[in-house]
């Protein structure tokens, strides 16, 4: 019987010839996160089934990195909880301060992400993975416990949705602004609990950064998971990173799916989604005057080096709006020295922002970032709910790294197009 691309993945690792949406498996993981949010509630939870460690002390990810460096005692507390379990259960992959990234851009890094690999994270974002041809899904904390001690996992089999790209994206589009292109056609919940899953000869046309935004975002749609094919972009990205040899699922040509959206990328304009839900998107075209009062550029979802390459190429040689405050987070520190080599950062320092170490501390409104009542920002992040930043009433304006550094420079969100004019 046909299947999608997810719902091979699935069957495989439940150890089944064939599965149908809906139906309930219990599947074999490859790869378990936490992060210093989310763990600590799983570590206590893990405590209680009386055992003393782990189903496999190479195939759980620990990242301390959404209140780190420690903002306060209560993260300090956090972090440290992390830190011990992590070293009582002889955990291999464990990342702190020095060795640390934003977990979503870090595992894939690191060469912990495979193309076939089922991999679970307490954290809504973990769908990035499905850019490499994983299976990747965020779960709750008691479910990350259950699967630390067990290796397994329960899963209801999603429906899939199917968005066929063509063409090429137009100078500054990007990876984000389809994916909210996407967000705003089908809406916040337009994809529940299903699997979107991208093809189409428009695919080969991403990049890998791409395609880990797009997976990143699913979630803002309502699915369980985004996922791509994994064609000679994936696996180029994949022998640069990872030891282990890919297993390629493919779709039967004759895969059943709940609809089909056909999207030509050289149609997409610059995106903005305005507050304070992923879906209300306007092009650059529509936004009109929005004055803003900070810009961040960084996150899981646009804090990679072709993300800062590009907004290094509209900040060079100008500078910010003396009051827009102006933040760029790397998102891992691979990435900050690969920015450094490059003469990014200078060239951000010398635009008038300022550059942080890796962390995810503004995007949720941790910390370094948090907006005041009235404020606005331009984020390269992927939410912007109610409070998201900081005050419940400031506001975030979700953007591409071209459309933050340009509206960084006029103080108003701004079309990337007229500043490379000027």
């Amino acid at each position: 019987m046909s299947m999608t691309m997810s719902q091979k993945i699935l069957a495989a690792h439940a150890q089944v010839d064939e599965v149908r949406p809906g139906q309930l498996i219990m599947a074999d993981l490859d790869l378990v996160l936490g992060n210093d949010i989310t763990s600590p509630v799983a570590i206590k939870e893990f405590a209680k089934f009386g055992i003393d460690s782990v189903f496999d002390k190479s195939k759980i990810a620990l990242v301390p990195d959404h209140f780190t460096p420690n903002k306060d005692i209560k993260a300090a507390h956090q972090c440290k909880m992390l830190r011990e379990f992590a070293s009582d259960m002889e955990i291999e992959n464990y990342f702190e301060i020095g060795q640390m990234g934003i977990e979503h851009a870090l595992l894939p890094e690191q060469g912990l992400v495979d193309a076939g690999d089922l991999i679970i994270g307490a954290d809504s974002h973990t769908c990035t993975y499905g850019a490499l041809g994983a299976f990747s899904t965020g779960v709750g904390s008691t479910d990350m416990a259950a699967a630390m001690a067990t290796g397994k996992a329960w899963f209801k089999v999603p429906s899939a949705l199917r968005f066929n790209l063509t063409g090429k994206f137009s100078p500054w589009v990007s990876g984000k602004d389809l994916i909210l292109h996407i967000i705003g056609m089908i809406g916040v919940d337009g994809a529940l609990y299903k699997s979107m899953e991208f093809t189409g000869v428009g695919v080969s046309s991403l990049t890998i950064d791409d395609r880990f935004t797009v997976c990143n975002m699913a979630i803002e749609a309502g699915a369980k998971n985004g996922i791509f094919p994994v064609d000679e972009v994936a696996l180029a990205y994949l022998a640069d990173h990872c030891k282990r040899k890919p297993v390629v699922f493919q779709a039967d040509a004759d895969a059943e799916y709940d609809h089909t959206y056909e999207i030509d990328l050289s149609k997409l304009r610059p995106t903005v989604s305005f507050p304070h839900l992923p879906d209300n998107t306007r092009t650059i075209d529509e936004v009109g005057e929005v004055k803003i009062d900070q810009v961040v550029i960084g996150s899981c979802t646009n804090g990679r080096i072709s993300d800062l390459r590009v907004a290094a190429k509209i900040l060079d040689g100008k500078k910010v709006d003396p009051r827009v405050r102006t933040i760029v987070f790397p998102a891992t520190q691979e990435i900050y020295l690969q920015a450094m080599d490059e003469g990014l950062l200078r060239i951000f320092v010398k635009a008038g922002a300022v550059v942080s170490t890796p962390t995810c501390g503004p995007c949720l409104g941790g910390h370094m970032g948090i907006l005041a009542e009235g404020e606005r920002a331009v984020a390269t992040t992927n939410r912007n709910f109610v409070g998201r930043m900081g005050h419940v009433e400031s506001e975030v304006y979700l953007a591409s790294p071209a459309v933050a550094a340009a509206s960084a420079l006029t103080g108003y969100i701004s079309n990337p197009e007229t500043i490379e004019e000027n």
